[in-house]
């Protein structure tokens, strides 16, 4: 029985958070490891021109230092296909041909679209490409026939609307893609250091790579329950960040008593804090080695990246020749 085949990819805009591992990352592992699933996850790095056009220069290294996270979380190039999506031009060529066939439309009414140009105000968004994005990402969705495309709540209309494209061009055209399907991940989402979304862009981060005294003077500056003033005031850590935190992280025995402990003052902010620190440390230990094993031994992350770009430009060679004799050129 043939593997149904999911695809999802990342933009190579900078260092993986702890955000992205708990969020994505960890959700594509399981789904590599079931035994299900045929699975491609790419670098999105001409995603990354949508919103870094200006300021190109890191993201080559960005590609590298995101399939080092990759493989230190535990994607494995033996089990999955890793691959930069700009080494695979057919992406480009089924992008400019959905671009033919989507009204504009359907671009504007993308609810994420003001979502996202709100989030970066000061970038200069107002770009074809910007706008456009969800029609590139439908042809790397589509490109690989994907079965399944793995996702949270949020990313929803992006799938639906990648649905709505492949409709519209077997209709057009010819029956060449399946229609696929969103994988709801029931994901975790941490908050920054400061309470807000984490993200890159607000500087407010826990990277997967920190370790050591960033990441002790990341957690001890992390946001508490607003209304403890003082040790002996009675916390709430249904709303506090750090205690999100040790639910991750933490034997659920010793969140119980944390929970408790807090509740009745008999543990303050700071040792909560320093309990925590050492429990990340640990957890991420593992992943930290490998980090630096392949941070040593960069010969064999191209080896990874050119063997994943042969093998997705080999899938996305037979689809184009579909889709060309589809549309008689």
């Amino acid at each position: 029985m043939a593997l149904k085949r999911i695809l999802s990819g990342m933009r190579p805009t900078g260092k993986l958070h702890l955000g992205n591992l708990h969020g994505a990352l960890a959700n594509w592992i399981d789904l590599q490891n079931s035994g299900k699933y045929e699975c491609f996850y790419f670098v999105a790095d001409w995603h990354a021109f949508t919103s870094e056009y200006n300021s190109t220069e890191g993201i080559r290294d960005n590609i590298t230092s995101m399939v080092i996270d990759w493989l230190a979380a535990g994607l494995d190039p033996k089990k999955s296909t890793l691959f930069v999506q700009s080494a695979v031009k057919e992406h480009a060529e089924l992008f400019l041909l959905l671009s033919m066939i989507t009204p504009l439309a359907w671009l504007e009414r993308n609810p994420t679209y003001k979502e996202m140009k709100a989030e970066l105000s000061n970038k200069d968004l107002s770009t074809f490409g910007f706008l456009g994005y969800p029609v590139l990402q439908a042809a790397d969705i589509i490109m690989y026939k994907a079965y399944g495309v793995p996702v949270g709540v949020d990313q929803l209309p992006h799938v639906e609307l990648t649905r709505e494209i492949a409709r519209r061009f077997n209709y057009l055209y010819k029956e060449v893609f399946p229609i696929p399907e969103p994988l709801l991940a029931g994901v975790t989402k941490l908050l920054g250091i400061d309470g807000r979304k984490m993200s890159k862009s607000y500087e407010n981060s826990i990277y997967i790579s920190d370790t050591g005294k960033a990441l002790q003077q990341k957690i001890s500056a992390m946001f508490t329950d607003p209304q403890r003033v003082k040790k002996t005031d009675p916390g709430d850590p249904g709303i506090c960040n750090v205690f999100t935190f040790h639910g991750l992280y933490t034997p659920q025995d010793k969140v119980k008593q944390i929970d408790a402990d807090c509740r009745k003052a008999a543990i303050g902010c700071t040792d909560c804090k320093k309990m925590l620190a050492a429990r990340v440390a640990e957890v991420m230990k593992p992943i930290h080695e490998r980090i630096d094993y392949y941070v040593h031994h960069l010969a064999e992350i191209k080896e990874i990246i050119d063997e994943g770009n042969k093998r997705a430009a080999k899938v996305a060679r037979q689809t184009m020749e579909e889709v060309r004799e589809a549309v008689k050129i």
